[in-house]
């Protein structure tokens, strides 16, 4: 699945941390984000990794911080900010952490220097952004999955990509593997599921 990608050219990751974490979810696997790293080092020149989430502030723990500082400590730039908690129609509190303006900037500014951008997100609201970068000369692979159900990728987002990659065919290469106890492996994204974005679903 990661036969397209060449030597000498530059790749940026762009990841969607709460999408990326419910299409591995829907699949039945973790993420290991060292493994993750890996394969696109071995593959390409990887200018940089971009790992987007929202954090819940005022929380004496939370969920999410283990993988953030692990991730910020192993070669992804994280970017977070806080969470927005309100009251829907309901009365019901909800939390919402939505990335995308975050996420869209970083792909546009860093367009310049990239030959490929991999979009690790299957919102169909990021066709637009694809097709911007693309006419910039950048070619673009979304990672999402299909397999699930529903579906995790939005069709349009799909179609308008140069590339499409099934999380689930990437499963042997990036899983968690749990076999080993003391593994010294990225933490389990399976623990941080107490924020997701409430916009993280692909909207086909």
């Amino acid at each position: 699945m990661l036969s397209r990608f060449y030597p000498n050219e530059r790749v940026a990751l762009f990841i969607d941390g709460a999408n990326l974490h419910a299409a591995a979810r829907a699949l039945g696997f973790d993420i290991d984000y060292k493994r993750l790293l890996k394969q696109f080092q071995d593959k390409c020149h990887l200018i940089r990794a971009f790992y987007y989430t929202a954090l819940v502030e005022d929380q004496e723990y939370s969920p999410l911080r283990p993988l953030v500082d692990w991730l910020d400590y192993n070669g992804f730039t994280m970017v977070t900010k806080p969470t927005k908690e309100y009251t829907d129609s309901m009365g019901r509190r909800k939390i919402k952490g939505n990335m995308d303006i975050e996420l869209a900037i970083d792909v546009l500014e860093m367009a310049q220097h990239l030959d490929h951008v991999v979009l690790f997100s299957g919102d169909g609201d990021f066709r637009r952004l694809v097709e911007a970068v693309q006419r910039k000369g950048v070619r673009v692979s979304v990672v999402s999955t299909i397999r699930s159900q529903p579906p995790m990728v939005a069709d349009e987002l799909r179609r308008q990509a140069d590339n499409f990659i099934e999380l689930e065919e990437l499963s042997s290469l990036i899983a968690r593997q749990h076999a080993n106890p003391r593994s010294q492996a990225s933490p389990s994204h399976h623990t941080a599921a107490a924020v997701t974005s409430e916009t993280s679903d692909a909207e086909a």
